[in-house]
Parts: structure tokens; C-alpha cells; sequence
């Protein structure tokens, strides 16, 4: 058994996949899926995490804390000397998402068991599915991620296949209201896979900060608001904000009564194998007519 340590919701998604929840000793404060995560032990903290801050609040209190050098989230170092882990599932992607990769290192350098450290980075869909044969190997059970993959790519294949030749709106998909940020990485590639135009938004890019008035220009036919780490109750305050711009009741997707929330947290910010079911989400939301009674209800829902 590889005593493992989750410190990223994703990994956390990947290791109930490929059913190993049982080598997984302790996870982060925001892993919550599989529902198994939620009686282990946590190993992190953030002070900001469920207080209900207004979106540019938490904006400030993280940019402040990324330019001083401060961490975003405290390791619970006695925890995780208990623990004794052989393995921790961490990355280096995006600081915001979840504790700085020197400081896990670091931490693990000084663990009596000096665990390996495993970074995910993905950037697309294929690194994803790497990320998964990745972590099936470092836990002992590489023969694991054949099966899981597998149904990842079939499904993946019935969404391109079903919306292949159907017209294809053009579609922002926003990952921060207040300031507005794309959501970038692997969700460009998702818009364009489940049948969509990805605007203001590259492949395999980091997120940025987009003014309002290139996004007024660009003026979408589908606007998905999805923000990271939020779910659609929380999100859905977000929207007066939104709705105090000027323009905003002129968007080609808000009078066509295309403005969608969608949970951030549980699908569009998680690189696990629940990116999948972001995809079928998209689908759904782009193409309607064709996806409504082949993909379940996510949860989704629609402003206007």
C-alpha cells in the first residue's frame, strides 16, 4: 500500500476513479469528491475558504498575498508527520488553486518518510489522462488507468461525433466575475470539442484578466459563468455586478437569453475526471436540441 496525501480535489477525483480511496490517508480542505474524501483527515487550511467574501474581495486578498510571497494556504505539518505519507499528490499550475509547490516540497523534504511528490500540470484534455496514468503508477496499480481512461475517451468521442457538423455558437466562458477572467487551460478546448468557438480564450493558456469592453466587442452568441471555486447559489450573487456594466443588457447572449451558471468548483476548475462531465455540460448548453435527453442535468441553470 502507497500511503498517499491528496492536497488537490483533483487528484483526490482521480485516486476515487481508480478506486484506491483506501491508500488515501488525507486530503485539502476543499477536497469533497468522492464523497469519501469528506472523512479524511485534512492537511490544509485557508483562512478566506467558506466565509462568503464578495468576489473582488477575495480577488484582492489573493493577489495581495501572491505579491508579498505569502502562501494562500497553511500545511498542517504535525497532521502530516502522523500521516506518515509515502506519496503527495500535489501541482504547480496555479498557486490560487492549491498550496505553492515549493512549500509542499519543502514540507516533504522534512517529513520523516520523505514522500515522493507528484506534480499534476495539465493544460488540455490528453494531460488530464496523463495526470491519470500518473497517479495509478505512483500508487502501485498502473493497470488501473486503462479501464478509466477508456470510458473518459468514449465518452469524449460520443460528444464530438454528436455534435460534428451542427453550427457552432460562438462562446465565452467566464472563471471570475469581479474583475471578469477567462477561464483558460483546458476549458477553450472543451468549448470547441463539445461544439462551441472559444472567444477571448487560447487553448492550453493560463486564465488572464479580460476588460469588459474586449469582451462587449467580442459579444458572444453563449456565455457560461463558471467561476472557480464557487457553485451556481454562489455565482448567481455575482450577477447584479455583471449587470451593472454598461452594455451588459445589449450582449448578443444576454437578449437571446443565453447567459448560463454553471458550478465552477465541482466541474469547469477540477482537471479530474469529471472534465468530462463538463464536457457533456457544454454540449448540452450549446446544442440543446441534440444533447437534452442523452446527458444528465448537471445542475446548470439559465439567468434570463
Amino acid at each position: 500500500m502507497v500511503r498517499t496525501i491528496s492536497m488537490l480535489p483533483a487528484a483526490t477525483e482521480i485516486v476515487g476513479a481508480l478506486g484506491l480511496m483506501d491508500q488515501l490517508l488525507g486530503v485539502s480542505h476543499e477536497c469533497d469528491h468522492p464523497d469519501e474524501a469528506n472523512h479524511r483527515p485534512r492537511v490544509t487550511y485557508c483562512e478566506i475558504y467558506g466565509k462568503g467574501l464578495p468576489s473582488i474581495e477575495i480577488d484582492r486578498w489573493v493577489s495581495e498575498r501572491i505579491q508579498s510571497g505569502e502562501s494562500l494556504y497553511v500545511l498542517n505539518e504535525p497532521m502530516l508527520r502522523e500521516l506518515a505519507p509515502d506519496l503527495i499528490l500535489t501541482q504547480r499550475l496555479c498557486d490560487v488553486c492549491a498550496p505553492a509547490y515549493g512549500s509542499v516540497a519543502a514540507m516533504a523534504a522534512s517529513l520523516p518518510s520523505r514522500p515522493r511528490v507528484l506534480n499534476l500540470e495539465p493544460k488540455s484534455l490528453d494531460d488530464i489522462l496523463q495526470n491519470v496514468a500518473e497517479v495509478a503508477a505512483a500508487m502501485g496499480h498502473p493497470e488501473r488507468e486503462t479501464k478509466v481512461c477508456a470510458d473518459l475517451e468514449q465518452r469524449v468521442s460520443d460528444v464530438v461525433n454528436r455534435v460534428g457538423g451542427l453550427s457552432r455558437p460562438t462562446v465565452f466562458v467566464m472563471e471570475w466575475a469581479d474583475p471578469i477572467f477567462n477561464a483558460g487551460h483546458w476549458t477553450p478546448e472543451l468549448v470547441r470539442l463539445a461544439g462551441g468557438l472559444p472567444v477571448l480564450a487560447a487553448e492550453g493558456e493560463y486564465s488572464i484578466r479580460v476588460p469588459w469592453a474586449d469582451l462587449r466587442s467580442a459579444d458572444p452568441d453563449v456565455l457560461v459563468i463558471a467561476c472557480c471555486g464557487h457553485g451556481v447559489e454562489r455565482t448567481r450573487r455575482d450577477i447584479p455586478l455583471l449587470e451593472s456594466l454598461p452594455g451588459w443588457g445589449e450582449l448578443r447572449a444576454v437578449r437571446a437569453g443565453r447567459v448560463y451558471l454553471a458550478d465552477g468548483s465541482a466541474y469547469f476548475s477540477r482537471p479530474g475526471p469529471r472534465v468530462v462531465d463538463t464536457l457533456e455540460i457544454l454540449a448540452l448548453l450549446f446544442h440543446p436540441e441534440t444533447c437534452r435527453d442523452i446527458y444528465p442535468d448537471r445542475g446548470a441553470v439559465r439567468v434570463y
